[in-house]
């Protein structure tokens, strides 16, 4: 009886035992499963996975306008064509701000109160009379948006030879910037005008490309004082470039154009002469820059009419200019103001570039 008394427990060993074994096996288990959880990726995102993102296509590059492009150059000859105008050409790329709109601008340098209003008035005053100027013009013709611009004379002729024994003047670029700044008060456009003296279009040209870069600055040549027989002192005579000249600046401009994106820049050349310009058959076009040749001789109305047709008429090159003097004009008796925007509107072609002295 003792011995089976002492037998008796073995049965609540095992049942121990088989709970220890049955509790250790459920921990194993509930450990893998755990360690499966932990491990799953998709359980736990990687940080470092980059995240799909969503590609936005570029905008689409501007397109011209053709049909509003045609339609501007015939109003421009009075929707009535002939063999000479409008002259034939390639389309200029888009954001071109030629025939879409008229420029006005007022004509100087800051330094001098006789070369034109910019320099005559004090800078709010001057861009008052600048922005009457575009109302007058906006009214006279209401299909044919009007844009102000600065058009500074940043290379100067000089009767004196200067430092260089080239008779120019070159200014500063604070009085550059000082164009720029004023021309951005009425969301105008600047010209840069050049007189090269006895100096040349290659080596002054490059000399102003850091703001020839920008979008809303263009440029202007002046044959009248290019004196090209390095013997004359500008003024006292009537200089001349050709057309190699003009197409050495329009291929300029042209790389400018390409290299940097830019909108089409408008190349202005005053003439109020034939000998002025030679070889204007020769003068080449690009769909990166828009060619003016602008009539700027003064006088009573008849003889500007006349200066117009025999240099800007009578040998065509794109687009025609005109200018007007406020006091050059009215030296002749009964003229006591220049032509007004009805008068130079009758002209054929119209000038789609109008500057004031």
């Amino acid at each position: 009886m003792t011995l089976l008394a002492k037998r008796q427990p073995r049965p609540a060993v095992f049942v121990h035992l088989f709970l220890v074994f049955f509790l250790f096996s459920c921990n194993n288990s509930n450990a893998a499963k755990r360690k499966q959880v932990v491990s799953s990726p998709a359980a736990i995102p990687d940080s470092t996975t980059a995240k799909p993102v969503a590609v936005i296509p570029p905008p689409p590059p501007p397109v011209l306008d053709t049909v509003l492009y045609n339609k501007q150059m015939m109003r421009m000859v009075h929707d009535t064509a002939n063999a000479k105008w409008p002259v034939k050409g390639p389309y200029p790329l888009a954001g071109a701000l030629l025939p879409f709109k008229r420029i006005v601008a007022y004509y100087g340098n800051f330094y001098s109160t006789h070369m034109g209003v910019l320099g005559e008035y004090p800078p709010d005053e001057m861009l008052k009379r600048l922005t009457a100027e575009v109302k007058k013009w906006q009214a006279a013709d209401t299909a044919t948006p009007v844009i102000p611009a600065i058009h500074y004379i940043a290379v100067t002729a000089q009767g004196q030879p200067g430092k260089g024994g080239k008779y120019i003047l070159r200014m500063p670029f604070t009085q550059i910037d000082k164009a720029i700044e004023l021309a951005k008060k009425v969301n105008g456009v600047v010209f840069l005008d050049v007189q090269v003296g006895w100096s040349n279009l290659e080596t002054e040209i490059p000399m102003l490309e850091k703001y020839l870069v920008m979008p809303n600055v263009h440029l202007a040549i002046d044959p009248e004082f290019s004196m090209k027989d390095k013997v004359h002192k500008p003024g006292t005579i009537i200089g001349t470039f050709d057309a190699a000249d003009i197409n050495y600046v329009s291929a300029y401009l042209t790389k400018l154009v390409k290299q940097n994106n830019l909108p089409p820049k408008v190349l202005v050349i005053h003439r109020f002469t034939n000998n002025m310009v030679t070889n204007y058959k020769k003068i080449e076009l690009h769909p990166e820059v828009q060619v003016v040749m602008d009539m700027d001789g003064w006088g009573f109305p008849a003889k500007k009419v006349n200066s117009y047709k025999l240099a800007e008429v009578n040998e065509p090159v794109q687009f025609t200019g005109f200018k007007l003097f406020y006091k050059n004009d009215i030296l002749t008796p009964p003229w006591k103001t220049p032509m007004k925007p009805e008068e130079v509107l009758r002209l054929y072609p119209r000038p789609i570039y109008i500057q004031y002295q």
